[in-house]
C-alpha cells in the first residue's frame, strides 16, 4: 500500500538503519523514518528487508496502486458528487447557481457552518480569478474544499512509543473491528509486531471476529471469556510491553454516545490502560460510518468529549450521498482523519488526502 503510515525510531537508531528499508515508506517521511522499530533485533528484521524492492522498482508501483485507490474513491463518492456537479451544467454564474449549490452541499451533509464557509470562500475565489464559466467555479470549489479539509490530513505515526498503544472506539455497525483488522494487516506487512486486545466483550461474536483477523495476519490476541473490557485492555498493554511488541490495538465495545453508562466504561478502559503504561493510550481513534451524515459529526463530538480523540477512520463512503460530512467535521471538530474506506476489501482502506478527496467528490 502507499504511505499507509509513518514509522519512527529514536534518533539513536537512525545511523544504523539499513538503507534498503527506505522504499517501504513515503519519500516525505524519510527524514524521520527507519525500518527497525525500537526493541526489535536486527536479525529478525533482515528477511523483510531483503525482500523489499529497490527504490527504482518501487517508484512506478506506488502511483499505480494509488491511482487504483483513487478510482475506487471516485466511484464510491459518485452519489455524493453527482448532486453537486450538476449545479455547474448551466451557462451563467449567478445567484441561482449559488442557491442550487447551497442546497446540494446541504443534501450531501456538508452542514450549515461548512456550507456557509465554502460559499463565502468560493465567491471570493470567483471574484479574485474573474471566472466567467461555471466549469471554472467547479475547479475553484475543489480548491476551497481542499483548503477546508487540509487540517484533517495527518499520517498515523508509529514508533514514538514502544509499544504504540492504539485504542479504537465506535458505535456498533460502523466497521470498527473490520477496520482494526485491515490496519493490523498493513502494520504486519511493514514488519511491525502487533498485539490485539479483544476488549469488545459485549457484542456477540466480536472476540471471534477479531480472532479471525489475528489468525489471518498471524498476530497475537489477548482475550477473556466474558472478561471485563478494562481488564483485557490492561493485560494486553502489559503483555505488549513485556513481549516487546511494536503496536497494541485495543478493540473496545461498540456503543452509542447516548448510552452514558457505556461511555463511562470507555473512560474506565482509558484509565486502566494508563495504569499499565503511563504514556498510553498514544492514539485514540473513532471509527465512523460515512452513511450516517450529520450523526457522524455528533458522534465525533460526544466521543471526543469522553476520550479526547486523536484521529478518525471514516468507513463506508462507497454508495453514500452523505460524503460531505468530512467538510462538517473539518469546520466544527477538526480531528485528523487518518484513514477512509470505500469498501470491505483490504485495499479499500487508505490514507486520507484532502486534495484527492475534493477532486474525487467533484469528478
Amino acid at each position: 500500500m502507499f504511505s499507509f503510515f509513518k514509522k519512527k525510531s529514536p534518533p539513536a537508531e537512525v545511523p544504523s538503519a539499513p538503507a534498503a528499508a527506505s522504499p517501504a515508506v513515503s519519500p516525505a517521511a524519510s527524514p524521520t523514518v527507519s525500518s527497525p522499530v525500537t526493541g526489535k533485533a536486527t536479525a529478525p528484521a533482515s528477511p523483510p528487508t531483503a525482500s523489499t524492492p529497490s527504490a527504482a522498482e518501487a517508484t512506478p508501483a506506488a502511483p499505480a496502486a494509488r491511482q487504483g485507490w483513487l478510482d475506487r474513491l471516485k466511484a464510491g463518492l459518485r452519489k455524493t458528487g453527482s448532486s453537486i456537479t450538476t449545479v455547474f451544467t448551466g451557462t451563467r454564474i449567478d445567484d441561482e447557481l449559488y442557491e442550487e449549490l447551497e442546497t446540494a452541499l446541504l443534501v450531501a451533509d456538508t452542514g450549515v457552518k461548512a456550507t456557509e464557509h465554502l460559499l463565502q470562500d468560493l465567491k471570493r475565489r470567483v471574484k479574485d480569478s474573474k471566472a466567467t464559466d461555471p466549469s471554472q467555479v467547479k475547479t475553484l470549489l475543489a480548491d476551497a474544499i481542499t483548503d477546508l479539509l487540509t487540517p484533517l490530513q495527518k499520517p498515523l505515526t508509529i514508533g514514538d512509543h514502544h509499544p504504540t498503544v492504539i485504542m479504537v472506539a465506535g458505535v456498533n455497525g460502523a466497521g470498527k473491528t473490520t477496520s482494526i483488522g485491515k490496519l493490523t494487516k498493513h502494520l504486519a506487512d511493514e514488519g511491525l509486531s502487533v498485539l490485539l486486545a479483544a476488549a469488545d466483550t459485549f457484542r456477540a461474536a466480536a472476540k471471534e471476529q477479531l480472532a479471525v483477523w489475528a489468525t489471518r495476519n498471524t498476530v497475537e490476541i489477548i482475550s477473556q471469556q466474558g472478561g471485563d473490557p478494562a481488564a483485557v485492555s490492561f493485560d494486553a498493554v502489559s503483555a505488549g510491553r513485556a513481549r516487546g511488541r511494536d503496536v497494541v490495538l485495543v478493540d473496545t465495545a461498540g456503543r452509542l454516545p447516548t448510552q452514558l453508562h457505556l461511555m463511562e466504561e470507555l473512560k474506565k478502559i482509558k484509565r486502566v490502560v494508563q495504569k499499565a503504561d503511563g504514556t498510553a493510550p498514544h492514539e485514540v481513534l473513532l471509527v465512523i460510518d460515512g452513511n450516517t451524515g450529520q450523526n457522524a459529526l455528533a458522534q465525533v463530538k460526544a466521543f471526543d468529549d469522553t476520550l479526547g480523540l486523536t484521529g478518525l477512520i471514516v468507513t463506508k463512503l462507497d454508495g453514500t450521498a452523505k460524503g460531505g460530512v468530512l467538510c462538517a467535521i473539518a469546520r466544527e471538530k477538526p480531528i485528523p482523519v487518518y484513514f477512509i474506506g470505500v469498501g470491505e476489501k483490504l485495499e479499500d482502506l487508505e490514507t486520507f488526502n484532502a486534495r484527492e478527496f475534493a477532486q474525487a467528490l467533484l469528478s
